[in-house]
């Protein structure tokens, strides 16, 4: 007489093969973490850690097929279970020393944090629990940066000598500026520099346009800061391109005023003062205006490209456009 086994031991058992069949992918998994903690630091306990899992699973694995081939009863499976995460609990330390938040000031930790690290410790904690690490990753940062620099200065622009060698219709200035001539009877006010590029040279107020401004808007705002005034009408005659040997490159827009209110006065940056419209001191300006301002007085529409080695002009290309 034969006896049927019932359907949940036959379930249990088909359970158990299955599990013992695919032990191997989890192995595989558990190993394949402890691979990936090599790569950490300061991670000798967690990777014997791993391994320690791993043998658990080994002799739980080992259980299981003892449990199939003596054909005992599969819920067997459950007290080795028991057993072994109760092992697992007394060596806690030694199987379990992953930890989800820093042990020092309680911030999550990140993946790497969580395998790697046996301290379990943020990033910011574990430099300060390690000032010798903190000061090696500070100068690998410092070189870092240096060797950064290095790449920039070597792919810096390189200006040409002369004009004709740049392509102006794609090129584009870093910084954008204004210059503001008024205008009354048979005078000009100018400006002498006192800071700043082009020190102890003469020029008309102005200076940088902001991003939320318009040209138009910079020349008067710069022109009332430089000389203590306001001009009351600005009529756009020029507009010059400069490229310096250094990298810098800016475009400045040239104006003529018309009109004016207020009280004459210096700033940290200029003196302004009247000057005899025939007694212009060209020989004190830099070296483009004395080329374009007799005309930019007349009213003449001009555009120019200037490259220059600090103050000294090294190639020119002016156009104009003289009225009738």
């Amino acid at each position: 007489m034969t006896t049927t086994a019932p359907a949940s031991y036959s379930y249990s058992m088909k359970f158990l093969t299955a599990l013992s069949d695919n032990y191997l992918w989890i192995l595989v998994a558990v190993l394949l973490v402890n691979l990936l903690q090599k790569r950490f630091p300061h991670s000798y306990k967690k990777r014997l850690a791993t391994i320690y899992i791993a043998l658990l699973l080994l002799i739980y694995n080992v259980l299981i097929i003892l449990i199939i081939v003596k054909k005992l009863n599969p819920y067997l499976a459950i007290p080795a279970a028991v057993l072994l995460v109760f092992v697992g609990f007394l060596f806690r330390k030694h199987v379990w020393p992953f930890k989800l938040h820093c042990t020092s000031c309680g911030k999550r930790l990140n993946m790497d944090q969580i395998l790697g690290n046996d301290d379990n410790l943020c990033s910011e904690c574990y430099l300060k629990a390690h000032p010798e690490e903190a000061e090696k990753k500070r100068q690998e940062q410092e070189k870092q940066e240096e060797l950064a620099r290095q790449a920039a200065e070597e792919e810096k622009f390189v200006c040409p000598d002369t004009v004709d060698e740049i392509d102006w219709d794609s090129w584009e200035p870093e910084e954008r500026c204004t210059l503001v001539y008024l205008i009354d009877g048979d005078k000009i006010l100018l400006i002498e520099k006192k800071q700043g590029m082009g020190t102890g040279l003469v020029n008309g107020p102005g200076g940088h346009i902001e991003l939320e401004e318009t040209a138009d808007e910079a020349a008067k705002r710069e022109f009332t800061e430089e000389t203590g005034l306001h001009v009351h009408e600005i009529t756009k005659v020029g507009e010059l391109n400069f490229q310096f040997k250094d990298g810098v490159s800016m475009r400045g827009y040239v104006y003529l005023g018309n009109g004016w209110d207020g009280e004459l006065k210096s700033c940290d940056e200029t003196t302004p003062f009247w000057c005899p419209l025939d007694e212009l001191p060209v020989d004190k300006m830099w070296e483009d205006d004395r080329l374009w301002i007799r005309k930019a007085i007349q009213g003449d529409n001009f555009t120019g490209w200037f490259i220059f080695d600090g103050e000294k002009m090294l190639s020119k290309k002016l156009s104009f456009d003289e009225q009738e």
